[in-house]
């Protein structure tokens, strides 16, 4: 089965496997604790997914997935030091387990680990994949700075976040798409088709993690929504609100932001919702999800073989936590 709960089960059983020597132990055990935490593991099994839409798996598919997922614990690792954050998926961060200094170095060597696993793929596809693969790391680098930028900003406007959400967080999950097209022999306009199908994905994807903080149910969700309020992150929703506020309503958020009392989320969801911010997040994210399949439509193969793409699409956007 080439589903993608079955090539999730194959990625993570292969994934086990000693990614890093065994000393120094106090550099490579903070990466063994910090892998052993799981995740959702999507990014990789896009790189297996690209890749079976147009041929058998190449043997070097899981070596690119693996490089793609180091790639991306190693922006988690790092992330958690700049939002000084304490906990990730319940349990200690890197930083806080093991000090600020080791968990940068850490980082710093998981993405030496993913280079390794990128050098050591077929010549024919190497050069094409690496040149990828160091795009995409940059504008994901350029992607969290803008994030970081934001924070000092007033306003920000929509189109800015959304280029913000497209490097941060919609160019990896573009990018592990095209590299397994790469490996599966795709040409140059299935694979342009591909990537843009991931990016439009991921803004989706963002959209619906931004407007389950707000409005979700948090039994589902797994934690107390309005964390986005609570900190005054400019998201989809607060930019939105901003955009669409009455005079009233505007002096309103500027006083709750400076607050942190339960009234502020409860308020500002009332505001949000009175300027129909809800039901917009819903449209903008089907708008995305459209141009996302449109792109999958174009993809010259069977249509059978688009399969799998289209029912990973709907899991990831119409989940409710």
């Amino acid at each position: 089965m080439n589903d993608f709960k079955s090539l999730s089960a194959q990625f993570i059983k292969q994934f086990e496997q000693e990614h890093f020597p065994a000393e120094p132990a106090t550099l490579y055990d903070p990466n063994r604790y910090f892998l052993s935490l799981g995740g959702k593991r999507i990014r990789p099994v896009m790189v297996l997914l690209g890749n079976l839409l147009f041929d058998a798996l190449h043997a070097d598919a899981f070596k690119v997935a693996n490089a793609v997922e180091l790639f991306h614990n190693f922006t988690l690792i790092h992330d958690d030091i700049m939002d000084a954050a304490a906990i990730r998926r319940g349990l200690p961060t890197v930083h806080e387990k093991y000090g600020a200094n080791t968990a940068i170095l850490a980082g710093d060597v998981m993405l030496i680990r993913a280079y390794e696993y990128l050098n050591a793929i077929d010549k024919t596809v190497m050069r094409q994949i690496i040149g990828l693969f160091n795009k995409t790391a940059a504008e994901v680098c350029e992607g969290q700075q803008l994030d970081v930028d934001f924070e000092k900003m007033n306003e920000v406007s929509l189109d800015a976040y959304l280029h913000m959400i497209r490097l941060k967080t919609s160019v990896l999950l573009a990018s592990a798409l095209q590299m397994g097209a790469v490996l599966g022999g795709a040409g140059k306009g299935n694979q342009d088709h591909i990537y843009a199908f991931g990016q439009d994905l991921g803004i989706a994807f963002q959209i619906q993690d931004d407007y389950l903080d707000a409005f979700g149910d948090p039994a589902k969700v797994g934690k107390e929504t309005g964390g986005d309020i609570r900190q005054n992150k400019k998201t989809f929703l607060a930019i939105k609100t901003r955009m669409t506020a009455n005079a009233d309503q505007a002096k309103r958020l500027d006083a709750l932001a400076t607050t942190n009392g339960p009234e502020k989320i409860t308020e500002t969801l009332a505001i949000m919702r009175a300027c129909g911010v809800d039901e917009w997040a819903k449209d903008l994210k089907q708008q995305y999800y459209d141009r996302a399949m449109q792109h999958l439509e174009a993809i010259a193969v069977l249509s059978n073989r688009k399969g799998e793409l289209r029912q990973l699409a709907d899991f990831l956007l119409q989940r409710d936590y």
